[in-house]
C-alpha cells in the first residue's frame, strides 16, 4: 500500500508543481560546475525563481541568458522545494540594446538588486507588468527615469509600503497635492502642508497627471527618486540590515543629468 506521501507525489496535481512554462525577465546568472549556470528569472506568474540551465555557458545560450532579456522557461523538478532544471528559449532579446547605454546598465542591476527583497517564488502579477515595461525602456533618457520611479513606487506597493497619493491626508482635498508626509506616506496638499513644508517631502506632478509638461523635468525626477529613496530606506533596506546599491545613485546621477 502506497503511503500518503508518496499517493500525493504521484498525483496529477503534484506533477503540476514539478513542472510549468512561463515567460520571465532574466535578473542574473552564476556559474554552475564546467559548462551550466544557475539562472535566476522574475517570471510572470512564479515570482522570483531559480534553476540550473545544463550547457548554459555555451555561445548560443550565453547571448540568451542576458540581464534584461525575457524568455520563455521550462522548468522541472522531482520535488516541489528542488532547485530544478531549466530549459529556455528567447523571446525578447533586448540585452545587446540595452549594453549600449551606461543609464540602462545600472539600470538593471538595481533592478536585480531590488527584486531580491521579494522571497523567491511569490508571484506578483502587477509588478511583472511593471517591470516589463521599465526594462523595454531602460535606455531611454526620457522615459526611463519617471517609469523607474513608478516601478519603485510598485515595488512598495507590493511589499505593503504603499503611499496614498490620492487625497490630502489633513483635508481629504484631491487638488493642489505638492508634499508627501514622511509618518503616514499620505499626500497632503500646499495649504495644509505649508506650517510643515521643511518637514514634508515634495510630491512630483508626473506621479499624480499634474506635471508640467509631458516629460517630467530633472527637478521633478530628482524629487521622485528622493521620495521612493526615503521609503525604501525605511521600510526595506534598513529593516534588512542593507543600503541602497551604488548602481542605484549611479542611475539616479545619469537620470537627472539629461544625457546619458
Amino acid at each position: 500500500m502506497l503511503t500518503s506521501g508518496v499517493q500525493e507525489a504521484l498525483s496529477p496535481k503534484a506533477a503540476e508543481r514539478m513542472q510549468w512554462t512561463d515567460e520571465g525577465v532574466v535578473l542574473g546568472v552564476r556559474k554552475h560546475g564546467e559548462t551550466s549556470v544557475i539562472l535566476e528569472l522574475m517570471t510572470r506568474a512564479h515570482g522570483r525563481h531559480l534553476g540550473l540551465v545544463h550547457g548554459g555557458r555555451s555561445k548560443s545560450l550565453q547571448a540568451v541568458l542576458q540581464p534584461g532579456n525575457t524568455v520563455q522557461a521550462t522548468w522541472r523538478a522531482r520535488l516541489d522545494d528542488n532547485l530544478g532544471a531549466y530549459q529556455v528559449e528567447g523571446l525578447n532579446l533586448r540585452a545587446a540594446r540595452l549594453m549600449g547605454s551606461s543609464m540602462a546598465l545600472y539600470g538593471l542591476a538595481t533592478l536585480a538588486h531590488l527584486m531580491r527583497y521579494f522571497p523567491e517564488r511569490d508571484p506578483h502579477f502587477a509588478l511583472y507588468e511593471t517591470m516589463t515595461v521599465l526594462v523595454d525602456h531602460l535606455d531611454d533618457p526620457d522615459l526611463a527615469p519617471p517609469l523607474f520611479v513608478r516601478f519603485e513606487l510598485a515595488m512598495l506597493t507590493e511589499l505593503g509600503f504603499g503611499l496614498d497619493l490620492s487625497s490630502c491626508a489633513a483635508t481629504g482635498s484631491e487638488r493642489d497635492l505638492v508634499y508627501v508626509s514622511p509618518r503616514s506616506g499620505r499626500a497632503v496638499s500646499a495649504q495644509a502642508g505649508e506650517p510643515y513644508k521643511d518637514r514634508l517631502l515634495k510630491l512630483p506632478g508626473f506621479l499624480i497627471g499634474q506635471s508640467r509638461s509631458n516629460r517630467p523635468d530633472e527637478e521633478e525626477i530628482r524629487s521622485g527618486f528622493a521620495l521612493t529613496d526615503f521609503f525604501l530606506h525605511q521600510n526595506v533596506f534598513e529593516p534588512h540590515g542593507r543600503r541602497a546599491p551604488e548602481e542605484r545613485a549611479r542611475f539616479v546621477a545619469l537620470a537627472t543629468a539629461g544625457d546619458d
